[in-house]
């Protein structure tokens, strides 16, 4: 009843998923507003006294609920400057607090971004390869891959796979506007362009921040590993995601 903003999207994602791609697609949409990565969830709320504390308590609002109200209003001050009529968010590490998303508000709606578990490991690794190696990128992709699979069974929610969107961008873009209820655009095939989020905000923590996503259209994505070459940490989230058998380079 308190909540302001209404029905928003939130991209459920592991990093290096093509969740950027997503979101510059859907952004290019006329009432999809999808800003860079908000990384909301790390705004909190402190009392300065045990007396505010406990006033406030006295109201019904603990830290919790402090916090989703912050959440909220932040979240609809951006679509109210957009001049759009949703919002989409997807920062990686929502997945991790996906209960608090559904609990702030219980009529938000989730897409769930599914990328060949070894090609995120990979894509993590050459990002900063001085920063992980390729078994600390597999490892903690994990993390991430583990989050959104709880999530996605937990939520209700529309999958969309990586390797679907950038071998056939209209038909995997077309059911996510299906399960939004909104009408297909052939302007999201052309994120860089018209009503698109602007290319500037791309830098490196909120969001992807390379070449292939600034030229502005949907690239083809990159051949999938073949089974010899998944880390053994991977091969039980890539069954369950339905990557272990591969099929002419596809998933199942």
């Amino acid at each position: 009843m308190d909540r302001l903003l209404r029905r928003p999207v939130f991209i459920i994602a592991p990093v290096r998923s093509g969740s950027t791609l997503l979101r510059m697609t859907l952004g290019a949409h006329s009432r999809l507003h999808a800003p860079h990565e908000l990384h909301f969830r790390r705004l909190e709320v402190r009392s300065a006294t045990r007396l505010a504390e406990r006033s406030l308590s006295l109201l019904g609002l603990e830290r919790a609920d402090l916090e989703h109200l912050l959440w909220d209003r932040v979240l609809h001050r951006e679509l109210v400057r957009s001049g759009k009529s949703a919002i989409v968010e997807k920062t990686p590490g929502n997945a991790f607090v996906y209960r608090r998303i559904a609990a702030c508000w219980p009529d938000a709606r989730f897409l769930f971004l599914l990328r060949h578990p070894a090609s995120v490991a990979r894509s993590w690794h050459e990002a900063d390869p001085a920063k992980r190696d390729p078994e600390t990128a597999a490892h903690d992709a994990l993390r991430y891959l583990r989050a959104v699979d709880r999530a996605r069974n937990e939520l209700p929610g529309h999958t969309v796979r990586y390797e679907e969107l950038t071998a056939d961008p209209a038909a995997a873009l077309g059911a996510v506007c299906e399960f939004l209820e909104i009408d297909w655009e052939p302007e999201m095939l052309d994120y860089g362009r018209g009503r698109a989020a602007a290319l500037g905000d791309m830098e490196k923590g909120l969001g992807d921040w390379k070449d292939k996503i600034r030229t502005g259209r949907v690239q083809p994505g990159r051949e999938l590993p073949a089974p010899d070459e998944v880390p053994e940490v991977l091969r039980g989230i890539c069954a369950a995601w339905g990557y272990a058998d591969l099929v002419a380079g596809s998933v199942r």
